[in-house]
């Protein structure tokens, strides 16, 4: 069995290894395939694809892997302080502005909930009308959700 399981990875690595094959069919479309009987039957040109990326996502992303460039530009403690102080305030800022539009959008959604429009026989019209209040509100909530989270990764 554990042989079996072998043969069967070599097949698959052979498989992947082995050269790729273009075919042009007599309609125009193309045909790939990796049998090199199969494109020396059909007159396949093999195309060239460089060599396989073995890099794992996970090091091609680590920080330690791509040091500073030299002759980058580095920033001294007290002007990255003063840098991080001040988008902390335009962050603030920012969450005290949508927490008012917020606030504005539950108000103006309450509002046309008590409004019953003589139109309005089928409830689905109601909440046809109201659809766009709740999707103006639940902008808000996510918003003063985001800023709230982006100002507690800085705190």
């Amino acid at each position: 069995m554990r042989s079996l399981i072998l043969a069967g990875f070599w097949m698959l690595s052979y498989a992947v290894l082995g050269d790729i094959y273009e075919c042009v069919e007599p309609n125009g479309g193309k045909l790939f395939t990796s049998d090199p009987k199969e494109a020396k039957v059909k007159g396949c040109k093999a195309m060239n694809l460089g060599p396989a990326n073995t890099v794992s996502t996970a090091k091609a992303v680590s920080k330690s892997s791509t040091p500073t460039p030299q002759g980058f530009p580095k920033v001294d403690k007290d002007t990255q302080k003063e840098r991080d102080n001040d988008r902390l305030k335009l962050l603030e800022q920012e969450l005290a502005s949508e927490e008012k539009l917020l606030a504005q959008a539950r108000k103006d959604l309450a509002e046309q909930e008590s409004i019953r429009l003589g139109s309005e026989f089928n409830y689905q019209r109601v909440l046809n009308r109201l659809e766009p209040y709740k999707k103006n509100v639940a902008l808000h909530e996510n918003n003063v959700a985001n800023l709230k989270r982006e100002l507690a990764s800085i705190r």
